[in-house]
């Protein structure tokens, strides 16, 4: 019996040391779509061992949904823009990085090291940052297109063509800024107001779309696009003859973060990725592949120096300001995701 139970128990000892050498060679990674070049996943392999797993989503909110309807425990890191941090923070979704468990954390950028989302970077890294704002044809429309009226009261030339993105964080943004007031208002006229003119701007729209918002610009399904400007520039790198637009009202503008999620089942693992894309010339990689900006010091010279004079990326004397997407509070915010509801019926 002795021996049976020395037996057992070495066989469980090799058990459990098996499966913790399988999982410290794992890392599942949930990330949006068309934004991680494989080249950046296949070097941290080939440095570190560690086999990476990427599943994709669309918005920042359907990975939310997707978390909290159990991805939590599945996943190790995620990949939500600035506001989004907050309400995963704010839910108990995110873990806290310890002082001294990234060793790269000091190549973050002073202007990136301490945002208000996500105060002294307590569950994040910066990923990439942009603006988000709309594309047009400039075969179909030769006007003026610095206004956002082009998505909420477009001209007839343009009724019908116009692909949103599925977004509501966005959307609803864009529309605020659209008619002129606060994100999180709480003003019953006002979100009347702000119901009925989504309701009559829908009239005009093609499609709520964020997987193909590039490939409708291209293969000409859409004459305009509610769009990411990396995407924009991509759009007219294949061919597009699109204009990338900075209204005079504003633009939205963003960060998106990779954060450590609570539950990581190969927390080690993720904590080196995160570290691995602090390094300058990984994200760089990034930044080249997808377009948009990086939040990492020692970047620019291993960046494509055409990048700097894209349009995309200069926005003209008279736009508006880029403005962050607000978080507003439970009771608010169960407003606009009603009026949000009612626009995707």
């Amino acid at each position: 019996m002795k021996n049976l139970l020395k037996t057992s128990a070495a066989a469980l000892a090799l058990s459990v040391a098996a499966n913790a050498a399988a999982a410290e060679g794992k890392l599942v990674l949930y990330h949006w779509f068309e934004y991680m070049p494989q080249e950046v996943l296949d070097k941290f392999t080939a440095e570190t061992g560690i086999e990476v797993t990427m599943d994709t989503y669309d918005s920042n909110e359907s990975m939310l949904a997707t978390l909290k309807a159990g991805g939590m425990g599945t996943y190790d890191l995620a990949v939500p823009g600035d506001y989004m941090v907050s309400i995963m923070a704010g839910e108990g979704l995110l873990d806290t990085i310890a002082d001294g468990e990234l060793a790269n954390k000091g190549n973050i950028v002073p202007e990136w090291a301490d945002p208000s989302f996500d105060p002294g970077r307590a569950s994040s890294i910066p990923y990439q940052w942009g603006s988000t704002s709309f594309a047009v044809n400039r075969d179909a429309y030769s006007g003026d297109i610095q206004t956002t009226a082009i998505l909420f009261e477009p001209p007839a030339e343009l009724s019908g063509k116009i692909n949103m993105l599925d977004s509501q964080g966005e959307v609803m943004a864009m529309a605020s800024l659209h008619l002129g007031i606060p994100q999180c208002s709480t003003d019953r006229e006002q979100l009347k107001a702000l119901n009925t003119m989504l309701q009559d701007a829908k009239q005009h729209w093609a499609s709520f779309n964020s997987d193909t918002a590039k490939e409708v610009l291209v293969s000409g399904d859409a004459a305009v696009g509610q769009i990411y400007d990396g995407f924009a520039a991509k759009a007219r790198e294949e061919g597009a003859n699109v204009e990338y637009a900075y209204p005079t009202q504003g633009y939205v503008a963003w960060m998106d973060n990779v954060v450590l999620l609570k539950d990581a089942p190969n927390r080690d693992n993720a904590l080196k990725f995160m570290d691995f894309l602090l390094e300058p010339e990984n994200i760089a990689a990034v930044t080249n592949y997808a377009q948009y900006n990086a939040g990492v010091t020692g970047v620019a010279e291993h960046l494509d120096p055409a990048l700097a004079a894209q349009p995309e990326k200069n926005p003209h004397a008279d736009a508006g300001d880029g403005v962050f997407i607000e978080v507003c509070n439970q009771e608010t915010q169960a407003v606009y995701d009603q009026i949000w509801t009612n626009l995707k019926k």
